[in-house]
């Protein structure tokens, strides 16, 4: 039976390593850190990720299970990974499970530290990996974000506003195009 993931001290600890590497770009290329935003809280969460190249396409992958980061990430459909300098939003979709398998398989041979947390070792057949598929959820990453998230975005667009300059120089009035800033709402 495969081990249950917690969230211990000791994991808290242990965690900073591969964060830290991400964040200087040292290690695995598949290395990132996802931050989700909760889907309760609204406040930022960042994790450790490993990504699978599979088809030519990019895979995220939950090895241990419906964590929290996973429940958010179903809520907003788009996460926000980041190695390095580099930081790109992107959208997500869940992967069916009769597709998972090799891409868990794929998973198991990048990142043997979790394999306490499946059933299949990394040399098991496909089939293996077929049968615990629910357990693990599987992401397609969408780049750029497609679907409802750029219906979200496109509902949302930033409005922007004109302003004066504070404490500007010159001799031109408050109306003058050139003495005025434009500010972009974040959204």
């Amino acid at each position: 039976m495969p081990k249950t993931y917690r969230v211990t001290p000791i994991v808290m600890v242990v965690n900073l390593l591969p964060e830290t590497l991400a964040r200087l770009e040292i290690g695995p290329k598949s290395r990132y850190l996802l931050t989700v935003q909760g889907r309760k809280t609204g406040r930022s969460y960042t994790t450790p990720v490993t990504l699978v190249d599979h088809n030519d396409r990019r895979f995220l992958v939950a090895p241990y299970g419906e964590v929290n980061w996973v429940r958010n990430a179903r809520v907003s459909r788009q996460v926000t990974l980041k190695r390095g300098r580099k930081v790109r939003q992107v959208g997500i979709s869940d992967v069916p499970l009769s597709e998972r398998a090799p891409i868990l398989q794929k998973y198991l041979r990048l990142e043997p530290v979790t394999q306490p947390y499946f059933e299949a070792r990394a040399d098991s057949p496909s089939g293996a990996f077929a049968l615990e598929a629910d357990q693990h959820p599987v992401f397609l990453i969408e780049e750029p974000p497609t679907g409802p998230v750029v219906a979200q975005q496109l509902d949302r667009a930033p409005s922007a506003s004109l302003r004066p300059l504070q404490g500007a120089k010159g001799g031109g009035s408050s109306t003058d195009l050139a003495s005025r800033e434009l500010i972009s709402a974040r959204y």
